[in-house]
């Protein structure tokens, strides 16, 4: 990858700002560190829509990539996702054709180069809602998807139809990696810790502001973080369902290592092992002990929960990356908070049900 330009797209979100935290902090030269004569950059949607193929054509004619990390994407909450289908549809097979388009072909004229490799961000919502468990590459078009996803679901799996596609007709390198549920520094810290695909709302905020039932105000490294005018806490469902959550400095490597290392079609499970699936309670539970909220709190058992379960196997990239090491959840979750505590400025803590990652 010597003189190389690899564009990421949705580099503010959750994954674009941990691949960059990698790539910066990472020794260069390392396995996931910069190589020489690579330049990153982090685009956003400030500099284009690219649901526009001319805003993403003049975004590559801009940047000239070599190489594409695709995360781009129209997404929000469980119960946006169930009330907007055509639009997460529409949108994001907008965004996908226009970015794989771009990659595949360059225009008569035109000085960039074509992309020598694209990857893809996909979800394990592409999974069928009736299939045998653990997920694995093979199962994504079994059967249908989710209802709770069905316009989002929809389009993320035919990037992989696209792939396969591209790859016949024009010899493109394109692939597509599957992140299970996906946590860390500059997430929406409202926090949406995915039920479904996304779900677990707790608030961490240390404005006086009223988010999720309860702030948390300035305080000591000792000091519990107090209900606001003794409202009580609740996180949506019951708190049963079972999911595997990824740290997203660990997915950042992942994504790194895939896009130097993996060069198949196929996509590619990215994710810790299905042993390590955890239930929400457990998540909330660790999420009131990581920053000491000693207030009292309940699950709305009103909310619909999603997929109860989702475990995906991660075999197939164990045996191809060989030694990796995850970072354990709760040290990855304490790091999120520490994050948060000192970026409570400019971290993002709205409520924001339907976001392009940007």
């Amino acid at each position: 990858m010597s003189s190389s330009v690899v564009l990421v797209t949705g580099g503010s979100g959750l994954v674009g700002q941990a691949i960059k935290y990698v790539i910066e902090t990472e020794p260069e030269g390392s396995r996931f560190g910069k190589k020489a004569g690579e330049t990153w950059i982090f685009a956003t949607s400030k500099e284009g829509d690219l649901k526009n193929p001319k805003a993403t054509e003049a975004l590559f004619e801009k940047y000239k990539p070599t190489h594409v990390i695709h995360l781009a994407a129209l997404v929000g909450g469980l119960f946006k996702n169930m009330k907007y289908k055509l639009t997460f549809l529409r949108d994001n097979m907008l965004i996908n054709t226009n970015i794989l388009e771009c990659s595949a072909h360059v225009p008569s004229g035109s000085s960039r180069p074509k992309v020598d490799k694209l990857i893809s961000c996909l979800s394990t919502c592409v999974f069928p809602d009736k299939v045998t468990y653990p997920l694995d590459e093979n199962k994504i078009h079994l059967g249908e998807p989710h209802e709770s996803n069905f316009g989002y679901a929809h389009a993320k799996r035919m990037v992989d139809v696209y792939n396969h596609a591209y790859k016949e007709e024009f010899g493109c390198n394109f692939t597509s990696a599957i992140p299970t549920n996906v946590f860390g520094p500059y997430d929406n810290l409202y926090v949406y810790l995915r039920i479904n695909a996304l779900a677990l709302e707790l608030a961490l905020t240390r404005s006086p502001q009223r988010l999720g039932g309860f702030a948390c105000h300035p305080r000591t490294d000792t000091e519990p973080f107090p209900p606001e005018n003794g409202t009580p806490f609740q996180v949506a469902g019951t708190g049963k369902p079972l999911r595997q959550f990824i740290y997203s400095r660990d997915l950042a490597k992942l994504f790194i290592w895939m896009l130097r290392d993996y060069d198949d079609v196929e996509p590619l499970i990215l994710s810790v092992g299905e042993d390590e699936e955890v239930s929400i309670k457990s998540v909330a539970d660790a999420i009131v002990k990581a920053v000491r909220f000693d207030g009292n709190y309940s699950f709305d058992t009103s909310r619909a929960d999603g997929q109860f379960r989702k475990p995906a196997s991660n075999a197939k990239l164990l045996k191809l990356i060989g030694d990796f090491k995850f970072t354990p959840f709760e040290e990855a979750l304490d790091e999120t908070v520490a994050w948060f505590l000192q970026n409570y400025e400019t971290a993002r803590t709205g409520k924001v049900e339907a976001t392009k990652k940007a």
